[in-house]
């Protein structure tokens, strides 16, 4: 079975360096795959030739990578209602219209998240049954029974800073059909975040989306989970409203940076011999570094929406931005959005 992806190839803090690699990669490496690049003809072309002179990309791999122009782009600092009405001819819009009209399968881009989902929705429309959209994000989880790094789904992460108790529950659904697929499990387990694990803790929108939960035989409801817990395997979605989502999730990024910071300067600032010694613990520092590797968790999901869409991170390198695509593979070949529509019938 063949797929078919549109990239908003002008997108992201790098743009073309980071797209145009990251494409190459992955048609080559999956040969159902099919490439729609979005952007500006001329740079696009250019580009695409460069990189594929460089890294030898034979012909019938590039006869999979097709060119749309587009005359405009998206700022990473503009404003999402500008985007909407100003920019109908962008990388980014032109992508999201590709999938509305059937001629892609899923749109991928690392270019401003706000203009990015208001497009969107704005083009492809909710499903019926959901209120507003959700970003969804894969994160790392260390399971210390199976010593495993596995994936929670974390949900939403900055697309709606206010939300009810219904569209919490609303999100709890769409992300435990994701991870259902994703981590082909019979029934995800879903917790809430919030500030403790007893029941009267919290504020009313999420103790009441807790009610609501319960009262759920659709959802495998595991309780409340704290801040504290969210790489310790012990759930499958996380639940939220995007202003904690997002502030979370930039909290997890800092602080891995800051390891990784220390990590080097205990290197650097040890003596010769200690540098010495520790070649001997190079397979384990890589493996560590690795685990902490962000760029194979990339490609954060557009949740609830008709189509598919994956926001990549704004400063993705190539690697990141190639595990976004295949982010966007997954969720074509399990219809995520078909599979939510149908839950949401039998729930709601």
């Amino acid at each position: 079975m063949g797929y078919k992806i549109s990239i908003d190839a002008m997108g992201g803090d790098n743009g073309l360096n980071t797209t145009i690699p990251a494409v190459l990669e992955a048609v080559k490496k999956d040969q159902n795959l099919s490439v729609v690049l979005v952007g500006d003809h001329h740079k696009v072309k250019r580009a695409l030739d460069r990189y594929s002179k460089a890294k030898r990309i034979k012909l019938p791999i590039l006869q999979r990578i097709a060119i749309h122009h587009a005359s405009e782009t998206v700022g990473m600092d503009e404003s999402p209602s500008l985007a909407v009405r100003k920019k109908k001819d962008s990388s980014m819009r032109v992508a999201v219209n590709l999938v509305k009209d059937g001629s892609v399968d899923a749109c991928v881009s690392a270019g401003n998240t706000g203009a990015l989902m208001a497009i969107s929705k704005f083009v492809l429309k909710t499903i019926n049954g959901v209120d507003r959209p959700a970003i969804v994000y894969a994160l790392p989880a260390y399971n210390k029974k199976t010593k495993k790094i596995s994936r929670t789904y974390m949900l939403d992460l900055g697309a709606n800073v206010v939300c009810s108790s219904e569209q919490l529950f609303q999100f709890a659904i769409m992300g435990s059909i994701l991870a259902a697929s994703s981590k082909a499990i019979a029934e995800p387990r879903v917790s809430l975040l919030n500030i403790g694990e007893e029941e009267m803790k919290g504020l009313d929108n999420i103790k009441n989306a807790s009610k609501l939960l319960q009262a759920c035989d659709f959802i495998n409801y595991n309780g409340y989970i704290e801040g504290n817990h969210l790489f310790d395997d012990e759930t499958d979605v996380i639940v939220c409203d995007g202003f904690v989502g997002n502030v979370s999730l930039k909290t997890m990024e800092g602080s891995l940076k800051l390891v990784e910071s220390l990590i080097r300067k205990v290197v650097n600032d040890s003596s010769i011999f200690v540098k010495l010694s520790m070649l001997t613990s190079m397979p384990i520092f890589r493996k560590i570094k690795k685990g902490l590797n962000l760029d194979s968790f990339n490609g954060a999901s557009l949740l609830g929406l008709t189509g598919i869409v994956v926001k990549s991170h704004g400063g993705a390198t190539a690697n990141a931005f190639e595990t976004a695509i295949y982010e966007a593979v997954k969720e074509i070949k399990f219809n995520i959005p078909k599979t939510i529509q149908d839950s949401l019938e039998k729930v709601l």
